[in-house]
């Protein structure tokens, strides 16, 4: 059997554990599980936030190992979910941190957006905060200019 084909899926591996460490690093919780738990969590709030055309565009950005996390249980026709506020935000993102909670959701938050505004094309990144209420756009850093 011939490995053709699989490059695709190693770099994707390669891809997600890049993500996952630059999250870990940012956060300083060397626990790269919690922090993926962190990630997919704000994932999820965040793409339950948009409309379907921009939580796709969204998706098609993120490494393929990570896009199935990001689509996973998704509903389109339940999104964009109302009273898309701060708190309504934050505390879905919780929901995944019962039994060992964030000491700072919205700093946890504002990680995960930081790692997407590097990592994201400007545009979209642009298109999504567009899209969000203004206090959780509020919450996201601005756009640097490095990427990596």
């Amino acid at each position: 059997m011939s490995a053709q084909g699989l490059e695709g899926l190693d770099h994707t591996v390669q891809l997600t554990h890049i993500w996952i460490n630059d999250l870990d690093d940012r956060l300083s919780w060397n626990d790269k599980a919690r922090s993926y738990r962190l990630l997919k969590a704000v994932l999820h709030a965040l793409r339950d936030s948009l409309k379907v055309n921009e939580a796709v565009d969204l998706g098609a950005q993120i490494p393929g190992l990570l896009r199935g996390a990001y689509y996973e249980q998704w509903r389109p026709v339940t999104t964009p979910i109302r009273n898309r506020n701060i708190d309504q935000f934050l505390a879905r993102v919780n929901e995944s941190f019962k039994r060992d909670p964030l000491a700072d959701p919205a700093g946890a938050v504002m990680a995960v957006f930081e790692l997407l505004t590097e990592k994201i094309t400007e545009g979209e990144i642009s298109d999504v905060k567009r899209c969000l209420p203004k206090e959780i756009r509020n919450i996201w850093p601005e756009s640097n200019t490095v990427r990596h």
